[in-house]
């Protein structure tokens, strides 16, 4: 009973890393890119009269969605992803989400900011979106390109819901249209 117990975790550790190499290593491929949902930010959209430039206006992360941020970054780390080019949402929740994945200073990307409070401006920012991966994805060479951005943008751009903190590997065309998705639960 005990080999039997011993030959299937050491079966499931082989799966999880075989898992975890397959996304390094299309993360190092030109048309793929990891887009993420911000960590935990407890309650829906933003405070009427919010601003981007005050972060204490906004919805943000509590200490749970601190927490998993910095285990994501951790659990991408551990699966062989050394290298990221990593953009974000001028959300504050986006940024400080994406602070602490390790990868260095993100770039703040308007294209992957939220239009929750503008459903009209979705299929304009999801035009935005594919432009960007389109440039970035010959350019960036074999960094992991990671966006972390908001629900309303991956919902849009691929057609599935996720939750904080998930994450959604994307394979996309020259154009950025998306051609495959395989999603990654945050590791609570």
């Amino acid at each position: 009973m005990l080999k039997q117990l011993i030959a299937a975790i050491a079966l499931a550790f082989m799966a999880l890393t075989a898992m975890g190499s397959e996304l390094a290593d299309k993360l190092k491929l030109p048309n793929y890119a990891l887009l993420m949902r911000h960590a935990l930010a407890p309650g829906t959209g933003d405070p009427a009269g919010y601003s981007l430039a005050d972060c204490s206006t906004q919805r943000n992360l509590d200490g749970q969605g601190k927490q998993q941020a910095i285990r994501t970054g951790q659990w991408l780390q551990s699966q062989g992803i050394q290298k990221a080019m990593v953009l974000t949402s001028p959300w504050c929740r986006c940024k400080d989400t994406a602070n602490v994945l390790g990868y260095g200073q993100p770039e703040v990307e308007p294209a992957i900011g939220s239009f929750f409070e503008a459903s009209q401006e979705a299929a304009d920012y999801t035009q935005r979106l594919q432009k960007r991966l389109a440039q970035l994805g010959p350019t960036k060479g074999d960094k992991a390109l990671i966006l972390v951005t908001h629900h309303v943008n991956i919902l849009d751009y691929m057609g599935s819901h996720v939750g904080s903190g998930d994450m959604v590997l994307v394979q996309f065309d020259a154009r950025g249209k998306l051609i495959s998705a395989k999603r990654y639960p945050s590791p609570l």
